[in-house]
């Protein structure tokens, strides 16, 4: 085994032992407080009001091991959302990972997952969607057509736009298309039409 893929073994028996530390009530509590932040109903997961609960009932995960639970629940949960499991996929995916799960945590996960898995994949798309770039700079440039699909005769003019898009990743990406002059008038109109409609607001 590689010495990546074990010290991620090791990471996951971690935080595994975390979680059969908690009774079923409260491994359901804190996996409920990560599904309601993915499901878009929280703004983030409050890891001091799990910290009171666990500790209220007795258990002392020390900071460290809490925080490596939380993040593996959050990474676990987000990404079986992504590929849109079913409860059954991710409890094997669960048991592959590691083979210390305790019984009672996998039903949990089971469950949960059964009755929110849906709606946190519905969540992950929307904000996928809603995940738009924001232009950072515009240039563009007058030409003659030569050769083109869309202008009928050669040595018609056009506009050529060059956008440049900071994504939400965070890494700034370019768009370039060219129009035919009554396209551009179209668009700076619309462009005009937005102006004006920012201003109201």
């Amino acid at each position: 085994m590689p010495a990546a893929a074990a010290e991620e073994s090791h990471g996951v028996n971690r935080v595994v032992d975390s979680i059969s530390r908690l009774s079923s009530d409260l491994f359901t509590e804190s996996c409920q407080h990560i599904l309601t932040y993915l499901q878009g109903q929280t703004g983030g997961v409050d890891s001091a009001k799990i910290h009171d609960r666990l500790q209220r009932a007795g258990v002392t995960l020390d900071h460290e091991a809490q925080q490596g639970m939380i993040r593996f629940l959050l990474l676990t949960f987000r990404s079986a959302g992504k590929s849109n499991l079913s409860g059954d996929e991710l409890v094997s995916k669960l048991e592959e990972g590691s083979n210390k799960w305790p019984k009672a945590s996998l039903q949990v996960v089971h469950k949960l997952w059964s009755e929110h898995g849906a709606l946190v994949h519905a969540q992950q798309e929307m904000q996928d969607m809603l995940s738009i770039g924001q232009l950072v700079d515009m240039q563009w440039k007058l030409g003659l057509a030569m050769s083109s699909d869309t202008c009928r005769s050669l040595n018609s003019p056009f506009v050529s736009l060059m956008l440049k898009i900071a994504e939400p990743s965070g890494q700034i990406s370019q768009r370039c298309f060219e129009m035919t002059i009554p396209q551009f008038q179209n668009f700076h109109k619309q462009v005009k039409e937005m102006a004006a409609v920012m201003e109201t607001v």
